[in-house]
């Protein structure tokens, strides 16, 4: 656990998600599998604050993001999220739309590198969380939409219209979130959206797999590549040139490094510990 953390307490439990930790992979379950994984005002506030709490606890290297049974995360519930906003004024919308907006800010800060296992479908704030994950494994029956202007809402919702253009390209995003229309697994590889795609069944070990390997590995150098990737997206050829020799510069005087050096020099695979 960091030093830094001043006197607030860790959250023992989570009641709207089942979260765990084993052996440096922390792992959030979207609960609710008969409502596909529908996310309410409690559910939004809970990841936020988890993703905010994760960084500083210590016993977590990687985060893998899933759903349970048949849909990853549906959106937005219709009567807890959706019908609720109808009678809220306008502060109180804000409100709302800034905490939505927050889970996706947390999601790309939190220096842990993030997998989401896409289960079924992602759809609405599914699939923007799905998208604010660092890397997105999908099972063969996973479909993408972000459906936002199907709902008669602007496409660019919780950062999507400036995440999706990155990953994908400017006009691929642009049909994605203007028309709104379903993006199967397939598809989903083929234009960028997905990591990787596997057989339904075979979707929680390759996540494992891959959550293994990053936990596994040299965790620093790893949360600092996801922490460059971040915050260079909108920075000039110049600065960004001038945070990576710093950052490099640091790193060279990591234990890792010179534990890469060390296992070069004795023939032997390096033992990482992430400092």
């Amino acid at each position: 656990m960091t030093r830094f953390r001043a006197s607030a307490g860790f959250t023992e439990s989570w009641q709207h998600f089942d979260f765990g930790i084993a052996d440096g992979v922390a792992t959030v379950r979207l609960a609710r599998p008969e409502k596909l994984g529908a996310l309410t005002f409690d559910v939004y506030a809970d990841l936020r604050d988890l993703l905010t709490e994760l960084p500083h606890r210590g016993d977590a290297r990687v985060v893998v993001i899933t759903g349970s049974g048949r849909g990853f995360c549906s959106g937005g519930d219709v009567v807890e999220i959706i019908g609720a906003l109808q009678s809220m004024q306008a502060a109180d919308l804000l409100e709302f739309t800034r905490m939505t907006g927050s889970v996706v800010r947390a999601l790309r800060e939190c220096p842990l590198p993030v997998i989401a296992a896409v289960n079924g479908i992602a759809a609405g704030a599914g699939a923007v969380i799905a998208l604010a994950a660092d890397i997105r494994l999908l099972a063969r029956s996973a479909r993408f939409a972000f459906l936002f202007t199907k709902v008669g809402l602007a496409g660019a919702d919780m950062g999507s219209a400036y995440l999706l253009p990155r990953v994908i390209g400017f006009g691929r995003a642009s049909e994605l979130l203007l028309l709104g229309d379903t993006v199967g697994a397939d598809r989903a590889l083929e234009i960028g959206l997905a990591t990787a795609v596997v057989d339904d069944d075979e979707l929680p070990e390759a996540a494992m797999t891959m959550a293994r390997r990053l936990a596994d590995g040299p965790a620093l150098a790893y949360s600092t590549t996801k922490v460059l990737l971040t915050r260079e997206l909108d920075m000039g050829l110049s600065g960004s040139l001038e945070l990576d020799a710093m950052t490099q510069a640091l790193l060279m005087g990591s234990h890792d490094h010179a534990e890469y050096h060390r296992a070069w020099t004795e023939g032997r695979a390096p033992v990482w510990e992430g400092r």
